[in-house]
This record gives C-alpha cells, structure tokens and sequence, in this order.
C-alpha cells in the first residue's frame, strides 16, 4: 500500500511540472492597477489582452458607484444563508427576472459560480438512464458535470454536426432502451478558439432528433446578437436552446451566473440542484452591481459597438500580417503558432519585458503538442493604438520565433 501523497509529490501533472520556471510569471501572474486596456505587471505598465472585460464595466464609473453604495448599504455578508433557507430576497428575484428577459426566456436561476453551477445543473438534469451528446471542446466545468453522470455519454468532433448526428443515432438507441432522453451540450462561442457553436444546425437536427439543447454560453452573453443576448440571438434560434446559461465574469464584470429556461425547468432547478441548496447565496453586492450592469448592457449599445471596433481592427490587422487565428467568429482572438513550451515561455518573457505585451499563453495539454495559442481578448476599452503596437511586437515575435531565436534561449535556460 502506498501513502496517499506519493504520487502527487512525484508526479505534478503537465502544467504542475514546470510550476518552478513559470509560477509567478507565467501562471498566477500578478496584474496591478486599474482593470483596463493597460495595467502594470512586473513593475512595467503592458496593454493587457487576458482580461475578460468585454465591454470595458469593470472599472466603469457607474459601475464602481453602485458596487460602493450596495456594499455600504448591505456588507458582503448579506443574506446569510442558502437561498432555499434564510439567502432570498426581492433583489435576486428582480436579477433573474430581468436576466430571463434580457435571454428571452420565461425564467431565470441565479448561481454563484458559473463552473460551480455548470456542473451542478448537469448532475440535476440528467439521471442515470439518460445519455449525454457532448463537444469535445467543451469548456472544463462542463466536461467536470458528465464526469459526474452515472449513464451513458457519447463525446462529438468539435463542432462537426456529422459527428453530432453520428452520437444522437447511437445516443437514441441507448436511450430508448433505458427508457431515458438524450442532453446535448454545446458552447455558445468556445473560448479557446473564438469559433461559434453550430447552434443553427444543432437545432435543425430536433427535425429528427428527440433531444435537449443545454447552451453554456459564457463569452456570447454581452458580445453577440442584436442586443447582446448571445450566440442564440445572434444565429436566430435562441428559442430552440432549452437551457441557456451564462455567466456574470465576463461581459458584466462581475461574480456570479444564471441559468435560463422555461419555468418548469427552472423551478426544477431550484429545487435540485445541489451547489445552490447547500451553498451561500450571492451576496446583496454583487447583486445589486449585477443589477446595474445588466442595465447597462440594455441601455449602452455604444459598449458593444466599441469592443466590435476594436475585435474588426485587431482580427483584420493580424490577418492581414499573415498570422493565423483559425475559424474565429467571435471576440476571442487565437493567434497559432508553431513551437514547444521551452520556446513559448522565452516568447512570453519578450512580449512582457520587451515589447510591453501581456496576452494568454496556452500550450500542451489544452492544445496539441507542438503549437502554440496566444489568446487576446480585446474590450471596449482597447484602442487603435494598442491594437498598432501589438500588432508591430507580433510581426517582430514571430521573426525571432521562426528564426531559432526563442529555442536558443529556451536552452540556455534548461
């Protein structure tokens, strides 16, 4: 028999192996200042593209005054408690309400964390002779929620609808002899590499199909659609989406989620979902702030026009440099790039400390071996200069990156 701990001290897994070169720096960075187009990391002011703020509320002064006036009224206690026993009041109420028709659904359901929820709505909504159709692409909290499902799942090609009917066929079969239905689980915009989900012809194939659609739509909610409602609205088939979820970090700026459905279904939710019945409700802070957010995004269309700005000229600049950012469709801006992590952690270290660039790094696990996503994010914050100068440092990058120099000092640094 062996200690428990043995393992783990022997083996850190494939990012906690190279937790002494990158820790500080490459993982848990620490970014000071204001959250905006431009804070300060490792004493030296950088334009920031890793910070989720869509639309430029973070650090927005309406923002920062509702915020400061709940929590004078309020603390960050208040309501103590879970929701179904001493945590709900008229304002979290009001908050689902108004969500559920920012979405165009019949109900909403706040949760405090969108992984937190995610997973959780996922054990609720499926039992053991149900079978799940998922992408594999699909952000970690979903993937953590079929993990926990005690029936069968079925695993789809990345936004491959003939993969998707291949599962719901063999998905069928099993359901129909356990007697069970059939969740598909799609992203509304996959935040790795900014491609929509197919959700127009995800929900053609309910034509053939007895299935729900679950739509985790973190990065679309603020960003896509007429009035921010999301990939659904954006590709007109935000009706069809049975449960439509998403989150209060990104667009709004803020802590929390939501779920949306018919009412039936919520209310099921409420009732089930166990993250929720044995966990603090959202602080009145933060439900208040959400609150103004919200109605911000209703009443400030020039917030999304400004970040669609500043996406079209970041995206067409480095498209017309020659880099590739795949199929992105969205916001999110992957640039690829061939190399291995050594080469990608001295190619950081130079946009940071030399060219004043501070952008995501993803490598092996998250992607293939080999390649290399810088992941930008631009806000409605960002401007066309910032857009020029990061442009200017990748062309410069990439030269040194396909001319051996970031392999060079990955050596000496080994």
């Amino acid at each position: 028999m062996k200690d428990l701990f043995e393992r783990i001290i022997k083996d850190k897994g494939p990012l906690g192996k190279w937790a002494k070169q990158a820790e500080g720096y490459y993982v848990f960075p620490k970014l000071e200042g204001p959250i905006s187009n431009r804070m300060t990391f490792n004493g030296k002011k950088v334009i920031t593209w890793s910070i989720n703020d869509y639309l430029g509320l973070a650090n927005h002064p309406e923002v920062i005054k509702a915020d400061a006036a709940a929590a004078a009224e309020h603390g960050m206690a208040y309501p103590m408690g879970a929701r179904m026993m001493s945590g709900h009041t008229v304002f979290h109420e009001q908050l689902e309400q108004e969500c559920a028709a920012f979405v165009n659904k019949e109900a909403a359901y706040l949760v405090n964390f969108g992984y937190q929820g995610m997973v959780s709505a996922i054990d609720a909504l499926v039992t053991k002779h149900d079978v799940i159709v998922y992408d594999m692409d699909t952000h970690a909290c979903i993937i953590d929620g079929v993990r926990l499902h005690a029936g069968k799942r079925f695993v789809y090609k990345h936004n491959d609808v003939e993969s998707l009917e291949k599962n719901l066929q063999r998905a069928t079969k099993m359901a129909t002899q356990n007697n069970g239905g059939i969740l598909v689980i799609s992203e509304g915009v996959f935040g790795m590499r900014g491609e929509q989900g197919r959700l127009k012809e995800i929900v053609a194939l309910k034509k053939k199909y007895n299935f729900r659609l679950l739509v985790d739509d973190a990065h679309g909610f603020g960003t896509l659609g007429k009035t921010g409602a999301g990939a659904g609205e954006e590709q007109g088939v935000q009706d069809d989406i049975d449960v439509y979820f998403a989150t209060f970090a990104k667009s709004m700026a803020g802590i929390g989620a939501f779920f949306a459905a018919d009412k039936d279904i919520i209310q099921y939710l409420q009732y089930n979902m166990r993250s929720q019945m044995f966990a603090k409700t959202l602080p009145m802070a933060m439900v208040k702030g959400a609150l103004k957010r919200l109605d911000m995004l209703r009443t400030m269309p020039e917030l999304k026009e400004k970040l669609w700005e500043n996406t079209n000229a970041l995206q067409s600049g480095l498209k017309e440099n020659g880099f590739d950012i795949g199929n992105t469709n969205t916001c999110v801006t992957p640039v690829f790039l061939e190399g291995d992590i050594p080469e990608a952690m001295a190619m950081v270290h130079d946009l940071r400390e030399n060219y004043g660039i501070f952008c995501s790094i993803v490598v092996y696990p998250v992607i293939p071996k080999g390649m290399i996503l810088l992941r930008l994010i631009p806000t409605a914050t960002h401007t066309l200069e910032d857009v020029s100068e990061t442009i200017t440092a990748f062309s410069s990058m990439r030269e040194k990156l396909e001319g051996g120099v970031y392999k060079r000092i990955a050596a000496t640094m080994a």
